[in-house]
């Protein structure tokens, strides 16, 4: 994330966007103000917006995704490399191929069914949700739910991190709900540095589990808590 925020801070900070014409493939598309919409079916370089969204057509293809301030959006058979936002979610279609990570601080991130990801999935504050999708480098995250579906596979692992004390906090922290869910495969430790509330579905397999205790359940859907 430290590689994404600099560069977008100093396109920021300079004051200057270059924009090339989306239809050319393989060009970049960089902004300050605005969302970029890459069209379906066509090739593009690195996107980058500081203010603004960034949608992904069906079938586009693109290299680093990467905004501030605004949400990604992408439909079924897009390819990318990196995708990261700071204040904003994270959505692909179905069959997404993604050969880096996928970062966000504060928004979701949820994948669709035949997903692979390549790296990791990492979120500070929000959900994370995988069906039947692949991920390569393991899911991190802080206060966000983690639902890792039904025939979905994450190598790395799973680490949810105590969170950092920031000023005073009042009342009690609200407790993530993690998911194992039918059919899942998560190969490595699941670690918890805080609490959590920790369903594994009795046909998923989880590597050693640090910090929680496992309730098991059967069907389509964890018990509500």
């Amino acid at each position: 994330m430290n590689r994404t925020l600099l560069s977008l801070a100093l396109v920021a900070a300079s004051g200057l966007a270059f924009a090339h014409d989306p239809a050319s493939p393989g060009r970049d598309i960089d902004k300050v103000n605005g969302g970029i919409t890459a069209q379906a079916g066509q090739a593009y370089g690195d996107l980058s917006t500081v203010n603004g969204g960034i949608d992904l057509e069906r079938g586009a293809r693109a290299e680093d995704v990467e905004t501030v301030n605004g949400g990604i959006e992408a439909g079924d058979d897009v390819a990318t490399r990196d995708v990261s936002t700071v204040n904003g979610g994270i959505r692909f279609g179905q069959r997404a191929r993604i050969e880096g990570g996928l970062e966000t601080v504060n928004g979701g991130i949820y994948v669709d069914r035949g997903g692979s990801v390549r790296r990791g999935v990492e979120t500070v504050n929000g959900a994370i949700g995988l069906v039947d999708t692949d991920v390569g480098g393991g899911i991190e995250t802080v206060n966000g739910d983690v639902t890792v579906g039904a025939g979905s596979h994450v190598k790395g692992g799973i680490h949810v991190e105590k969170p950092t004390q920031m000023g005073v906090r009042w009342g009690k922290q609200r407790v993530p709900r993690i998911v194992i869910g039918p059919d899942a495969v998560v190969d490595g430790p699941l670690v918890f540095e805080r609490e959590v509330v920790l369903y594994v579905h009795a046909s998923a397999r989880t590597g050693a589990i640090t910090g929680a205790t496992a309730r098991r359940y059967d069907g389509d859907r964890p018990p509500r808590d």
